[in-house]
This record gives C-alpha cells, sequence and structure tokens, in this order.
C-alpha cells in the first residue's frame, strides 16, 4: 500500500501548486541539490509533455531565460503565454539546425525526462530504453554548449550502467539520483552532468 500513498501525495500536491504533473518534484529535488538552472539561463526540455518540468524551469530561469520544450505530441495548451516559454512539435532527432528552435546559440541545459512506450518485457523495456539515453547522449554536441548542464532519466540495467561509465568523462561532474518523488517499484534513476566537456 506504501506506495499508493506516495502518489497520491504528490499528485495532490501538483494540483495545489498548479503544476501540470506529479514529475515536477523529481526535477525540484535534482536542481535543489545539484543547482542545475539558473536565472537567465536557455534550457531545452526533450520530450517536455505534459509540461511540469516547463513549468518549473520557467520560474527558476526568469524573465530573462528561455526554455523551449519540444515533443512529438500536440502542444500544451496550458503552456501558452508563460512569456519565457517555447513549444514545439518536433521530433528531436529530426532538428538539423537550432535556427529552427529560433535560437542562436547552443543551450545551457538540457533536459530529458522521456521514456520509450513501454511494452511491460522487461529486457525489451530495457533495451529501448537504453537505446533511447544513447541517442540523446549523441544530441549533446548539437543542443549543449561546453561547460552546460544536462539531467536525464535512466531505467536501471547493466547494460545502462555499463553504457553510463563510458559517458562519465564527457562531464567534470556526473552524479546518479532517485529522487524522493519516485514510486519505490519504479527502475527510473536520473543521471546529473555538470559541465559539459564539448
Amino acid at each position: 500500500m506504501g506506495n499508493f500513498k506516495v502518489k497520491d501525495h504528490y499528485f495532490d500536491k501538483a494540483k495545489k501548486d498548479n503544476y501540470v504533473a506529479r514529475s515536477v518534484y523529481k526535477l525540484e529535488e535534482i536542481d535543489q541539490r545539484f543547482k542545475i538552472l539558473r536565472p537567465g539561463m536557455l534550457v531545452v526540455d526533450f520530450g517536455y509533455y505534459p509540461g511540469s518540468w516547463v513549468q518549473y524551469t520557467s520560474k527558476v530561469i526568469g524573465d530573462e531565460g528561455r526554455v523551449v520544450g519540444i515533443d512529438i505530441q500536440e502542444r500544451n495548451p496550458k503552456l501558452t503565454g508563460i512569456k519565457n516559454v517555447r513549444i514545439y512539435q518536433k521530433d528531436i532527432f529530426d532538428i538539423a539546425d537550432l535556427s529552427q528552435l529560433d535560437v542562436k546559440d547552443q543551450f545551457d541545459v538540457v533536459l530529458s525526462d522521456m521514456a520509450p512506450s513501454t511494452t511491460g518485457m522487461q529486457s525489451l523495456d530495457q533495451i529501448r530504453s537504453l537505446n533511447l539515453v544513447e541517442s540523446v547522449f549523441g544530441l549533446l554536441p548539437k543542443f549543449l554548449r561546453p561547460g552546460g548542464n544536462f539531467v536525464i532519466k535512466v531505467f536501471d540495467s547493466q547494460d545502462a550502467q555499463n553504457y553510463l561509465k563510458e559517458q562519465k568523462n564527457r562531464f567534470n561532474e556526473f552524479q546518479y539520483l532517485k529522487p524522493k518523488s519516485t514510486r519505490s517499484v519504479s527502475k527510473e534513476f536520473f543521471v546529473i552532468g555538470k559541465h559539459f566537456k564539448a
């Protein structure tokens, strides 16, 4: 039973705090611990839908900053009208040039809370998840500026652990966290990379 309590607490809290999803508290905890976001930053959120990470980020980066949310899903109308937010209905892997997002510079921060559509077959889901993680790491040289920060959700497996060890030296700091609001049965955790070495 304990598990449902967690869900209800964060679900209710999200409603009360006017966030579109409970996953906001994962980013909040990551940001409080690792200081990923600062006022004035240019941030991209891969697979942002429904958009609680965009909502949180837009508050932290303030009017001088900008957060770009990209997802293949239809735009969430709840995010329109936030003036430092731009939402695009695109596939991140189809973006050839950052000018397609109306930005000139690489991003200070790349966020990815994406997960593949799951089959329920654990071994297959682990492979799909790792493929997605590898693909997102592959985008970093295009999207993330040297010295930038990176947060990505990973579905735990031995292969994922091995892959992440290989990626470690692409950042000055490389940490793992399973946020408190993650359901205890969940295999997900987050990787936080700081100071990207391009």
